[in-house]
């Protein structure tokens, strides 16, 4: 399932500041924008809650997201493989559309849901597909309204 909007790039990294030293002088367009939340995510039938800090950087059209794990119980960004560097390539992210429309045919497809959050009504939701088998990351999937996505694109 390859389809939407893409937009961010993913990495994990063990140390934030580490992970945004290197974007320094290559484009960037403001400073990072830093959260650390502690985030209730579904993934085999169960809730799980990631506690993560997260950066988001622009350049350009695209934004680099990385990831710090600090309680990560399903392993998601801790598989992510080292390449020697302070980052580590995680997922790409692609908008879609129509969430409803989307989220059918998810499961009609080959690649597991590896975690997944709706927070109902207009809020954003995600999920990640598990694709390391056959594309070697995490696909990641988003919806959000067209304000959300604007403010999105200002962070």
């Amino acid at each position: 399932m390859l389809e939407g909007h893409l937009y961010q790039l993913g990495y994990a990294c063990d140390n934030l500041e580490e992970g945004i030293a290197q974007f320094r002088g290559r484009g960037m367009t403001h400073e990072p924008h830093i959260i650390e939340v502690e985030q209730p995510v579904n993934a085999n039938g169960r809730e799980y809650i990631n506690h993560i800090r997260l950066c988001f950087i622009w350049i350009g059209e695209m934004q680099y997201e990385l990831i710090q794990a600090i309680k990560d119980p399903l392993g998601i960004y801790a598989n992510a493989p080292s390449n020697g560097g302070p980052i580590r390539f995680h997922q790409t992210c692609m908008r879609v559309k129509d969430w409803a429309d989307f989220r059918a045919r998810v499961d009609q497809q080959d690649l597991p849901v590896a975690m997944e959050r709706d927070m109902g009504g207009d809020n954003l939701k995600f999920l990640y597909l598990d694709g390391r088998a056959k594309f070697g990351h995490y696909l990641e999937y988003t919806w959000m309204t067209d304000a959300a996505w604007e403010q999105t694109r200002k962070m």
